[in-house]
């Protein structure tokens, strides 16, 4: 099977083993693992911050931050297709105790002028408001498929958070795909963030893991949440290994996954029977309209034919590229969808 589901599919390849087996561990919960140190110090150097924390999964990431940033009643600015706000099974409101202040952006991008509109603050209000106290900025976005902020409006929205005094956290599960994509170097892309999460397990190939970076006092905050979350891990070097592999290695080759998206999207769209907004494809997801209800029905067909792919709604499925996909994957997938039809 072409697996086409999601870049988390990836699996350690023959080098990341090879690092994985030979890493030094330690107990991480009492701060002696080497490995994981040296993988925090590699993510906080080249996203430009102080410090970094290890934490099992992206979603941990999140949440460990939104709870350093905001107290309960606190509210947090995301756009409406977030994965902070529509996959992380309400994490912040259960375990920050935030209410939540949705941007409709366009492809998933919101704007600065959006994003001040929408931060509440409780001073001035009688009481009526919570108080909006984080903005959180998600990129690339994959509620747009992978759409891509240009520098200008991340530092707008900055800007305009800094100025209504709200912390700033990206979400960049995917931001090495952001800085391929853009060119754009990643501390710059990150500076006036007080925090950064980046996933090590999607299109860098790591079998699990993501670093949150921030200034020391904010880390310091974080490891308190992390323990509290239950996200201590003992002999985590294995793994850690394997995050510093994917920094090590993985990085430039983004730029092969989003090649192949793009030629992906243009074939597949000029196919009558599907549907693709071919200037959204700026990395490595594909949406494609399908029509309403066919989603489970073309799932299935594509299966028939050697691909997986999973559906975003009713009338839409995503193609996601990513490392173990290759040029001749990228043909046959193609012609997979050249033998599908709708009626």
């Amino acid at each position: 099977m072409i697996d086409l589901r999601s870049d988390t599919v990836t699996q350690p390849t023959k080098g990341m083993r090879e690092a994985m087996f030979e890493a030094k561990v330690g107990d991480d919960v009492l701060g002696d693992d080497l490995t994981v140190i040296e993988l925090q110090e590699k993510a906080a150097k080249i996203l430009g911050k102080e410090a970094a924390l290890y934490v099992p999964s992206g979603t941990m990431s999140n949440i460990v931050a939104t709870r350093t940033h905001t107290s309960p009643g606190d509210e947090i600015v995301t756009e409406a297709h977030s994965h902070v706000y529509r996959y992380e099974g309400g994490a912040f409101a259960a375990l920050s105790g935030c209410s939540v202040a949705l941007v409709d952006g366009k492809n998933g991008l919101m704007t600065s002028k959006q994003v001040s509109s929408s931060i509440r603050k409780s001073e001035g209000s009688l009481s009526h408001y919570p108080n909006g106290s984080l903005v959180c900025v998600e990129n690339t976005a994959q509620g747009g498929g992978g759409t891509v902020y240009s520098q200008e409006t991340i530092d707008e929205i900055c800007k305009v958070a800094r100025e209504k005094d709200c912390k700033l956290h990206m979400d960049g599960a995917r931001l090495f795909n952001a800085v391929v994509a853009s060119g754009t170097d990643s501390a710059r892309m990150v500076r006036d963030f007080d925090s950064v999460s980046i996933c090590l397990s999607k299109g860098l190939g790591a079998p699990v893991g993501s670093v949150l970076v921030g200034s020391k006092k904010d880390l310091t905050q974080a490891h308190r949440w992390r323990k509290m979350f239950g996200g201590g891990m003992r002999q985590a070097g294995m793994m850690a290994a394997a995050g510093i592999y994917a920094l090590e290695n993985n990085i430039e080759r983004l730029s092969e996954d989003h090649r192949r998206a793009k030629t992906f999207a243009e074939a597949v769209a000029e196919m009558p029977e599907f549907s693709i907004n071919t200037e959204n494809v700026q990395s490595n997801i594909v949406f494609i309209g399908v029509g309403k209800g066919n989603t489970e029905r073309i799932i299935g067909e594509l299966v028939k034919h050697g691909v997986d792919i999973l559906s975003t709604d009713d009338s839409t499925i995503r193609a996601v590229f990513h490392l173990h996909i290759t040029d001749e994957d990228l043909e046959t997938a193609i012609d997979a969808f050249s033998q599908v039809s709708l009626s």
